[in-house]
């Protein structure tokens, strides 16, 4: 089944938390705190991140992917005149490497690709995605500090792709 999108609302806060938090569990195990201060760390960083996404893209598209009725994880996107940009992808690690960040990547290239626009990402230096964003022809166009900025247009495809 390919995933499907609706906007979050305020009853999906300790679902998209939890999104948050598999993102940051490696990190947090490394830091080695007991579970309060592991908690009180990533509801802080995540209060903080989704404040920060709500004022600086203002007209973003906030949603929370699903597969049925069941909740896999969120989708963040701000279109713009030149791009959309994918303010934040992250699925839950039971639904991850089985299709389904290629699928909503895949829907937004070929948007892109009709609006004559270009995808972007800020992608973390160590993200394991980084593989895939590369596989679907993402290609790096600046970075900074441990972040890239990773970009797809339909004129970077290989004619490899261009012929498949």
């Amino acid at each position: 089944m390919a995933p499907t999108l609706r906007p979050i609302d305020a009853a999906d806060h300790a679902f998209l938390r939890s999104v948050y938090a598999t993102t940051r569990a490696e990190e947090i195990a490394m830091a080695g705190w007991d579970a309060g201060t592991a908690d009180a760390f990533v509801g802080m960083q995540f209060d903080a991140q989704h404040s920060f996404y709500r004022k600086r893209y203002p007209a973003g598209q906030f949603d929370v992917v699903l597969d049925g009725a069941t909740p896999l994880g969120r989708l963040y996107v701000s279109r713009e005149a030149q791009r959309i940009h994918v303010i934040d992808i992250a699925l839950l690690p039971a639904y991850r490497n089985r299709g389904t960040g290629g699928a909503l990547l895949a829907g937004l290239m070929r948007e892109a690709e009709q609006r004559g626009a270009a995808v972007t990402i800020h992608v973390e230096l160590n993200n394991p995605a980084m593989s895939l964003y590369e596989r679907l022809g993402f290609r790096e166009i600046s970075s900074a500090g441990f972040h890239r900025l990773m970009e797809w247009r339909a004129t970077t495809l290989t004619h490899k792709e261009h012929t498949a």
